[in-house]
């Protein structure tokens, strides 16, 4: 680990290539510091994310690598099936903890554009 913080790591606006907005890269950019530090998520998901991070696998090649893309839909499918054998109780904490992400998310981005309305 101590490697990666010596290594150049891209911006966020590197991956406006496959993003739609500066706030969906800005959360790709976390999500992808966040696999990059998760040994959890399995060596192919963490080196995905630390090429993408220092630059030397753009983003576009990952969605274009089966490789890549295949660790991506399998751990998707174990996300999946862990949460569909959620108890009811695990279920509604589960929902509370997404709604209040979504509640921030949402509350980041109105200060961030009130931020920049201030700024014109």
């Amino acid at each position: 680990m101590a490697a990666m913080a010596e290594e150049h790591e891209i911006g966020d606006d590197e991956l406006l290539d496959v993003a739609d907005n500066p706030t969906q890269a800005a959360s790709l950019h976390k999500a992808l510091r966040t696999l990059a530090n998760n040994s959890n998520v399995g060596p192919e998901l963490q080196e995905m994310a630390k090429g993408v991070l220092s630059g030397r696998i753009g983003m576009k090649d990952v969605i274009e690598s089966d490789r890549y893309m295949h660790a991506i839909t399998g751990r998707l499918g174990e996300i999946h099936d862990a949460a569909e054998h959620l108890s009811p109780e695990d279920r509604r904490r589960s929902e509370e903890r997404a709604e209040k992400m979504v509640r921030e998310q949402e509350e980041a981005e109105s200060g961030s554009a009130k931020r920049d309305d201030r700024r014109k």
